[in-house]
């Protein structure tokens, strides 16, 4: 599942350290998410949307194929 956390993330000039503290998760957390090693459980996709004030869907991007 493909992301936009990186895009968001770095147009609010935030810092992994300071997205992750917001979220409640540990820094190497949002790099795995960033980089694509890592799937966000719901409640994290939750959060995250939340924060940047989007829907999960305008974060998180589903592919049928995956």
């Amino acid at each position: 599942m493909k992301n936009r956390v990186q895009e968001l993330r770095k147009q609010r000039r935030l810092s992994q350290s300071e997205l992750a503290d917001a979220v409640e998760v540990t820094r190497q957390t949002i790099i795995s998410l960033e980089n694509g090693k890592y799937n966000a459980s719901l409640m994290l996709a939750h959060k995250i949307a939340r924060y940047f004030d989007l829907t999960i869907e305008e974060v998180f991007l589903f592919e049928e194929d995956e």
